[in-house]
């Protein structure tokens, strides 16, 4: 590959030098007059929309260069235990011969990340960090830096971080992910493929997607090319702010295919303050599971036709749904003034909220089918709710 890319940059040299040589304005022409002689010779210079697509074209040059100093490469290594070769595999020939039960190996992985305070601090993702035992992160001008972890949420995925000796650094700004509209222009900088600083753009494919996300918060859908290695990379919007971090794509080829996903930077802010001040990040729990897509003759049974709401499935007893008194085939049609348009209506509030806040349900009550409103006070994941 290398010797191609060889072969054509002589190519091109030996062309630029024979143009050179024989053009008539050869060593007297400046480059403002050949781009003015080139533009007075286009009659497409100077047309409405090649002019409407400079202005994006100059807006997107003005992002990177704002942008891009601020955004980091991520590098990561960790010591993993590997077993030995099944050959070696025998208590007597490791014992006589020394060969341990397992070797150390190291690893290495790459991420994106961008900084959001002077000072240094850096957010990137969870699955970028976890479990390693070094971060380097690089900046754009070539110094680099070994990087603390500050704190991590595996359920949002968010992970802060912190350069030590670092000042005046390059910082991002931050946008309005509850702004966002499907459409919008959406920009990607990062560290695809161990590439820095790469600068790929689409649209807004949705604003809410739900991905199983553990945190229950829907992600920002994008057509906009995220690859391995763009993941804790900024997402952002035509003003050059950050609405999301790019956290992985949907690929049966690793690659991107148009389909990427990204956290909403008001969820992933809120993280980030707690893990700046040390909080813990705990998930809220009520105990309440649903009915996906009850049959006819059940919704027919409840009354429940062309009604808009959420069929409870079942209850744990004992929880705080069960203790304020919901239970299995109650319709719930909105949680805190919100119409429960789907599960991740509810999901949403209970995650988000978290523990010992309260949520209002609206209801029909399955046992005399009249309409009421209950506060159920949100409790703490149990371990083994979350380990499911």
């Amino acid at each position: 590959m290398k010797l191609k890319f060889l072969q054509l940059g002589n190519l091109l040299v030996f062309v630029f030098l024979l143009g050179v040589a024989f053009s008539p304005f050869a060593g007297s022409c400046e480059k403002n007059h050949t781009s003015a002689r080139a533009e007075a010779l286009n009659p497409l210079s100077k047309s409405d929309s090649v002019q409407g697509a400079m202005v994006v074209q100059n807006a997107f040059r003005e992002i990177y260069k704002e942008v891009n100093p601020a955004v980091v490469r991520i590098e990561t290594e960790q010591t993993i235990k590997m077993p030995v070769h099944p050959f070696f595999d025998d208590p007597y020939f490791r014992r006589y011969f020394g060969v341990p039960e397992q070797q150390s190996q190291k690893q290495t992985g790459l991420g994106s990340g961008f900084i959001i305070s002077a000072d240094g601090f850096i957010v990137t993702n969870h699955h970028v960090v976890a479990k390693v035992d070094k971060i380097t992160v690089k900046l754009t001008n070539g110094k680099q830096y070994e990087a603390k972890l500050v704190g991590s949420d595996p359920s949002s995925d968010i992970a802060l971080l912190k350069v030590n000796g670092a000042k005046d650094l390059k910082v991002v700004h931050i946008g309005d992910s509850d702004k966002i509209e499907v459409g919008d222009f959406a920009i990607a900088i990062g560290n695809p493929f161990g590439l820095s600083s790469t600068f790929t753009y689409g649209i807004i494919s949705s604003k809410g997607q739900d991905v199983n996300s553990a945190d229950g918060v829907q992600r920002i859908q994008t057509d906009a090319a995220i690859n391995p290695g763009n993941s804790g990379g900024p997402l952002l919007n035509i003003r050059g702010e950050v609405i999301g971090i790019n956290q992985m794509i949907y690929s049966q080829s690793g690659g991107s295919v148009g389909i990427g996903f990204a956290i909403p930077v008001n969820h992933a802010m809120e993280i980030v303050e707690k893990l700046k001040t040390g909080k813990e990040i705990k998930q809220g729990f009520i105990g309440v599971s649903v009915i996906p897509e009850p049959s006819e003759e059940l919704i027919q049974e409840l009354n429940l036709d062309k009604k808009t709401g959420i069929l409870v499935g079942e209850v744990m007893y004992g929880s705080p749904a069960w203790k304020a008194g919901i239970r299995q085939y109650d319709f719930i049609l909105e949680v805190d003034g919100v119409k429960a348009e789907s599960f991740q209506v509810l999901k949403t509030a209970v995650l988000k909220k978290g523990p010992g806040k309260n949520i209002k349900i609206k209801k029909i009550s399955e046992s005399n089918r009249k309409e009421e409103t209950v506060e159920i006070r949100i409790a703490e994941m149990p371990a083994r709710a979350e380990e499911e």
